[in-house]
């Protein structure tokens, strides 16, 4: 392959692992997802442990991972053994993956650790001398915990609106 492919390929990975880093999940993942989204064919874990110089136990606990985000796919290849994957090229369902899967559990455990906060605020007897602190806590807690409940119903509206069309597609071809 031509040196500027190889470096392409090389900084690109690089860029995904720190997207991947960003977003809270492990650079490998990232780097794993990079290598099989310019893979033009499916890859093994193997080529993956040499891609992305990682152990196999690694690569295989992060595709299991990439899998259950619905960020890699495995592909049967008949008359062979090993598994084969394939990258997701559909973003918004990437996207709709890592909010149903992953952000929703940490959203719903941020969301309620701010409201237990503001609920010990409103409980915390009025003593003069914090009582502007408290009141400016309040106000800044329950401006987050609105913004907070909007975002969460807003993302729950987008998935709502996903299955029902793929519900309603699925009943018109069941015909």
């Amino acid at each position: 392959m031509d040196d500027q492919l190889v470096e392409a390929k090389r900084h690109f990975v690089e860029g995904i692992s720190r997207i991947s880093n960003f977003w809270g999940f492990p650079k490998a993942m990232g780097a794993l997802f990079a290598v099989i989204y310019l893979s033009p064919t499916p890859s093994t874990l193997d080529e993956m442990v040499v891609e992305v110089g990682v152990s196999k136990g690694a690569v295989s606990t992060n595709i299991r991972s990439l899998e259950r985000l619905g960020m890699v796919h495995k592909k049967l290849v008949v008359g062979d053994r090993k598994d084969y994957y394939l990258a997701e090229t559909d973003f918004w369902k990437i996207v709709k993956g890592i909010l149903r899967e992953r952000e929703k559990n940490e959203f719903d455990k941020a969301l309620q650790s701010v409201g237990e906060s503001l609920e010990l605020v409103e409980a915390t007897p009025a003593h003069e001398e914090s009582q502007q602190t408290q009141a400016f806590y309040k106000e800044r807690m329950t401006a987050l915990k609105q913004f907070f409940d909007s975002l969460d119903n807003v993302v729950a509206t987008l998935l709502a609106i996903d299955d029902i069309k793929n519900s309603v597609l699925k009943g018109l071809f069941n015909r």
